[in-house]
């Protein structure tokens, strides 16, 4: 399992870990794009095609912009 915790949002949850599970795969079980969000896994920001590993902790931070 990954704990995944969405800043500013109060979201916790656990999403199931499978093999060649990206960053990129993680956004978007959660609802965001690759330009949506930025994540942390285990405190470092990591790139959309990193790996991730079960036991992994994820931090997704929403990007927001406007005018």
């Amino acid at each position: 399992m990954l704990r995944v915790r969405v800043m500013g949002r109060r979201i916790e949850r656990e999403v199931e870990w499978r093999k060649g599970m990206k960053v990129r795969d993680v956004l978007r079980e959660l609802g965001f794009n690759t330009e949506s969000a930025i994540a942390k896994v285990n405190g470092r920001v990591a790139l959309e095609d990193e790996n991730v590993k079960d036991g992994d902790y994820i931090e997704v931070i929403p990007v927001v912009s406007g005018g």
